[in-house]
């Protein structure tokens, strides 16, 4: 059986949707806590695919949060031998910073849910089956593009929303495997956030019972896709 090891930074960030669709692509999932587990490890080193959740922090902030330097170790390694990384929110902006990529405070904090736009190179990607989908939107950083990387989707304020190393490495800001069902979680353990940004969490419990159930169906067929893509070299 292939194996999937999933960083994962807090309790509720996780698989969400996207756990029964690896599982079903024949992969043994097992979760890393970032903050407990070992993250720089050999089965971590030679996993089939390693999957970078979200979190809170700063992926600049290894001063702060000293594990962050063994995530980014685990990635660069990873990038050498061409192993595959599926990056989401905090992990796309780790795999960008492992791609020497600058990450720092975007313009404004991105929370809600609201559509991507597409590239070409999107469009022509597992992404265009989220094409016209809202997703879950939930940052205050931003990265500029790592050099080599394709850029697959934007928003207004945030143009690097997407991006890819071949068809092998994969970075998502936005969250596309939220499970609706869990949503009160977020808006549980981000309170704090919510607040300092003056943001209503009836608002985003209305809008999550409202487009939950199109980002779960959407996200595993580009999740699916993706890792379909994995077993057969994919289209670069």
């Amino acid at each position: 059986m292939k194996t999937a090891i999933a960083i994962r930074h807090v309790p509720f960030e996780d698989l969400g949707t996207l756990g029964r669709v690896t599982a079903a692509a024949g992969y043994q999932v097992r979760y890393i806590d970032a903050a407990l587990d070992e993250i720089d490890s050999p089965d971590s080193e030679t996993a089939d695919l390693v999957i970078v959740l979200g979190g809170p922090i700063g992926a600049y902030e290894q001063d702060r949060y000293p594990f962050l330097t063994n995530e980014l170790r685990l990635l660069d390694k990873r990038l050498k031998v061409g192993a595959p990384i599926l990056g989401i929110c905090l992990g796309a902006q780790l795999l960008a910073r492992a791609l020497a990529g600058r990450v720092y405070a975007g313009p404004a904090k991105e929370i809600g849910w609201g559509p991507i736009r597409l590239t070409d190179a999107g469009k022509a990607s597992p992404l265009r089956h989220l094409d016209g989908v809202s997703v879950l939107h939930w940052h205050g950083d931003t990265f500029d593009l790592p050099d080599g990387a394709d850029l697959l989707a934007s928003t207004a304020g945030y143009p690097n929303q997407a991006f890819r190393i071949g068809s092998s490495v994969l970075g998502l800001q936005f969250h596309a495997e939220v499970a609706a069902g869990c949503f009160e979680q977020w808006l549980i353990g981000h309170a704090a956030e919510l607040s300092a940004a003056g943001i209503d969490p009836r608002g985003l419990r209305y809008d999550a019972a409202k487009y939950g159930s199109a980002v779960e169906a959407a996200g595993a067929e580009f999740f699916g896709e993706w890792l379909r893509d994995l077993d057969t070299g994919g289209s670069q």
